[in-house]
């Protein structure tokens, strides 16, 4: 693979890791950071990019993305979480049931129209747009497949606002992976490819 395919998977993957990782935090404490937030969401509402660069920018604010990824993919294994191993390898295989539906893919654009106006009232923080992007998740992506069980605190997840948080990073996280699809990656990647790929996530840490 070329250097510019590395570096679009490498952004792509980060999006999907940081996806994982901030429902994984959101599910433990019930925080999430607004920037880490705000790169991955307003991705999933960047449809109609001109360029691939377009859908996460900065790129800087994927930083916990690109630690997710190290902690993953590298050979040691050191900081590896197996919930997150988990979630990552769900996203990917709801994105490859949607990608299979064009109905629901017709569906999921028609909605995400919405959210999109809703942005002409609204923040993105904003409890009335995360709801409607957590009801997509819902009713178009989650019945595609197998269910992703986030494990966390009790009294974390019970709470509907935390609950709309991470269906929404879970949508967030199938966009990254049509997105990582779309520039290349495939699962086969991420083992025959690993060190391009940690080399790469070290290199945009660096820049940080």
């Amino acid at each position: 693979m070329s250097v510019q395919d590395i570096n679009a998977q490498t952004v792509a993957f980060a999006a999907l890791a940081q996806c994982a990782q901030l429902a994984h935090n959101l599910a433990k404490n019930g925080s999430v950071d607004n920037t880490q937030w705000s790169i991955v969401v307003n991705g999933l509402l960047c449809t109609d990019p001109g360029s691939f660069e377009d859908v996460y920018q900065p790129s800087s604010d994927l930083f916990l993305g690109y630690k997710t990824m190290l902690s993953q993919l590298s050979d040691s294994g050191e900081g590896r979480s197996i919930e997150i191993t988990k979630y990552i390898t769900g996203l990917i295989s709801l994105e490859r049931k949607l990608i299979g539906s064009s109905s629901s893919i017709s569906m999921m654009g028609q909605r995400l129209d919405q959210v999109k106006r809703q942005l002409h009232h609204f923040t993105i923080n904003d409890d009335a747009v995360i709801a409607n992007m957590a009801s997509i998740y819902s009713d178009i992506i989650s019945p595609l497949g197998a269910k992703i069980h986030v494990a966390g605190s009790p009294n974390q997840l019970q709470q509907q606002a935390v609950q709309q948080k991470i269906r929404t990073l879970l949508l967030a996280g199938v966009r990254a992976a049509v997105l990582w699809r779309q520039v290349g990656g495939k699962r086969r990647h991420l083992f025959f490819s690993r060190k391009a790929l940690v080399k790469t996530a070290k290199q945009q840490l660096n820049r940080v």
